[in-house]
């Protein structure tokens, strides 16, 4: 039996990539986590129209799914944003009541940012954003009626298969259900965006006024590259001019789905057009099972240097900047929280490559390790890891949004040292550090 699941591992993992040598892969296929991506709209902040099409615009990171539904923006204005929960039922997440003294009231807490996310959660479960990232999993029709064709194509799956499982609720434990609930709709994200823009010329004005150290330049920023701060300082009203600072906050949520959820929808949800059933329809329309939990919060900020686009309108610099800073938080997140992390596919054994750069926050000396697909008794498919490569030192591609325009390289990859016989093109990678 161990030797057919090999057997049938290596089939499946044949038709996932298409090899033309030990070297090049094309069309490498494998499991991804999904994301729909917010942000927080403010109408009054200058250039706000234009920031909110740029971000809407902006695709998703090829390394997730993606997984947008219509909703794109969280309004301060809407009643659900808001949370009036008792102080002491807040969740203690990272020592946040800490923070704040038992006298503390409730509108003083709400308007704090550190209570932000709640707010946010709150607009996001009031609106029913995780039934309707379900929906989508699930290709919802208008007539309520469920399939598994994404569900299929996302995992390598065969569709039908898994209809004819979900219609025997006996078989509710099968391996591929089981398989496609932990490795594709667990792994469902959503991020919410706060940006603000600040134009160069107003932080170098403040920068030559009031600043005596990085610590105030810092603190004027936000969080971000100390080194680029000090730059920043020092230069003074040299920096004045064209270009933006882009500073983003962004809120990390990830969809609940566990066996009580996923046993709930398919006993108590799922119908299909073979056999619409309207109780079914009503109690999913009517459900409140699907929530989403918070992950983590992470502060991010994007310099489009004036040097590099003298030529550029504000409107260029603006989506360049936007594009950068959303692309700089994700890296930070998924460096802090190890559940957002995402795997990539190794392009080459000699040398060992992957196509992931600066883009993705990739430094000098980060570790990755590599992971081998293998397939369990049960049916499921796990990950084991095999070792342990590091990114090589002035060999990483800058994939940044318009980098070509800024840094004209040949490289369109980044290398890494390890053992180059241990590892084939195909292997995922995943980093670790």
């Amino acid at each position: 039996m161990k030797s057919l699941n090999q057997l049938v591992l290596l089939l499946a993992l044949l038709c996932s990539f298409l090899i033309f040598s030990q070297n090049d892969v094309v069309d490498i296929k494998y499991k991804r986590s999904s994301l729909h991506t917010f942000m927080v709209s403010n109408p009054d902040q200058e250039y706000s129209d234009t920031i909110q099409n740029i971000f809407i615009d902006a695709p998703v990171i090829d390394k997730f799914n993606n997984h947008i539904i219509e909703a794109r923006l969280v309004t301060k204005t809407n009643p659900a944003y808001a949370y009036d929960a008792p102080l002491n039922e807040a969740p203690k997440k990272k020592g946040l009541m800490s923070k704040f003294s038992k006298k503390t009231d409730n509108a003083q807490a709400n308007n704090d940012k550190e209570f932000q996310h709640l707010a946010i959660l709150n607009y996001l479960n009031t609106n029913h954003i995780a039934k309707k990232l379900v929906s989508k999993w699930f290709n919802r029709s208008e007539t309520g009626s469920f399939n598994m064709d994404l569900i299929a194509e996302r995992g390598f799956y065969n569709a039908s298969d898994l209809d004819v499982k979900i219609a025997n609720n006996t078989e509710r434990g099968s391996a591929q259900l089981a398989d496609a609930g932990e490795a594709l709709i667990k792994n469902t994200f959503v991020i919410v965006n706060d940006f603000k823009y600040t134009n160069k010329e107003e932080i170098a004005t403040k920068a030559k006024g009031l600043l005596n150290g990085v610590s105030k330049a810092a603190s004027l920023l936000g969080k971000g590259n100390l080194s680029t701060t000090a730059s920043l300082t020092s230069k003074g009203a040299e920096i004045a001019g064209k270009g933006y600072i882009i500073k983003t906050k962004a809120y990390l949520y990830k969809l609940v789905w566990n066996d009580e959820v996923a046993t709930t929808f398919y006993t108590n949800f799922w119908t299909d057009d073979s056999d619409l059933n309207p109780d079914k329809i009503k109690a999913f329309n009517d459900t409140d099972i699907f929530k989403l939990e918070y992950i983590g919060t992470e502060t991010s900020w994007a310099d489009i240097q004036s040097t590099s686009y003298t030529q550029k309108s504000n409107l260029d610099l603006i989506s360049v900047a936007t594009v950068r800073a959303i692309d700089n938080v994700i890296s930070k997140l998924q460096r802090e929280f190890e559940v957002f992390r995402t795997k990539t596919p190794l392009i080459s054994s000699d040398p060992l490559a992957a196509k992931i750069g600066l883009k993705e926050g990739i430094e000098p000396g980060d570790k990755y390790e590599v992971l081998e697909q293998v397939l369990t008794d049960k049916g499921t498919t796990e990950y084991k890891r095999l070792g342990v490569i590091k990114v090589e030192k002035d060999l990483i591609w800058d994939n940044r949004y318009n980098a070509n325009q800024e840094n004209r390289t040949n490289l369109e990859y980044t290398s890494f040292s390890g053992q180059k016989n241990k590892y084939f093109a195909g292997m995922l990678i995943r980093q670790i550090n």
